[in-house]
Formats: C-alpha cells, structure tokens, sequence
C-alpha cells in the first residue's frame, strides 16, 4: 500500500541555499543535511573536492510533511518538466506571502489571484528552477 508521495527535487549546486530559502518560505525545519563528505569510502558517492561539500541527501519538515531533496550529481541536472509541486494553504494572506517569497527571482507563470475554485491561485517558477503553484481553495458550500 502506498502511504505517501515525496517529491525528490535536484539542485546543481545550490540545494543548501534552495534549502535554507523554504525553510523561511514554508516555516519549517531542516531536519538534516548529508553532504558527499559525509559518505563513506567506497560508498560510490563521488569523492573529490568539486564534491565534497555538494548536499547528497537533505530533508525538510513543513507541518506534518516531511520534504526530501538532493544535490544534482557533479555531472549537472536536468531542466525540470512535466510537474508542478502544489501547495495548498487555507489563507488566502498565507497564499500571497508564500506566492511573493517563491517569486522573488523567478518568474511568474499566472499572477496569484481568485479564480473559479480558489480564493487564491497562481504559478511560479523559483530561482532554483522548481515550478510551484500556490492554492487557496474556497470553501466548498
């Protein structure tokens, strides 16, 4: 049975900044981070010092999900597609902060507002590449 989904987003080079930056977006709490030094020997994780400072494995709490995320391998990442990561807040002042922070030095793919079903929505892609929408669903009823 499957008991949840992760998404697992790369970084190339930057994942303790992306990291450092969602822990304030999202109000949460890096739990840990692995860097490629933190391996062992023989471990198969690349060694040198082009790597060794790179984060291999990190996690972030935000309320009762827990986040993973890795460093894209020395040999570089690809571009992400075909996905979104989706956050859904029930405030709509909480939507357009989380929508502002995630849009500063991105770009934005449809301005936070009302739509049909939400009292907020909008679409972002970070600095860090990673597509976001943001969703504040209006009360059913």
């Amino acid at each position: 049975m499957v008991t949840d989904f992760v998404t697992y987003l790369s970084f190339d080079g930057r994942c303790e900044e992306a990291f450092k930056r969602y822990e304030k977006v999202f109000k949460g709490k890096i739990l840990m981070m692995m860097r490629h030094s933190d391996a062992p020997p023989g471990s198969g994780v690349p060694q040198n010092s082009e790597t060794a400072n790179r984060i291999m494995h990190a996690r972030l709490e935000v309320g009762w999900r827990v986040s993973s995320h890795e460093q894209a391998p020395a040999h570089g990442s690809s571009k992400p597609q075909g996905f979104c990561v989706s956050v859904a807040v029930d405030d709509p002042a909480e939507a357009e902060r989380i929508f502002g922070q995630l849009s500063e030095g991105g770009a934005i793919a449809m301005p936070i507002g009302e739509t049909f079903w939400a009292q907020r929505f909008g679409m972002v892609t970070d600095e860090f590449g990673t597509p976001w929408m943001v969703n504040c669903e209006k009360p059913i009823g």
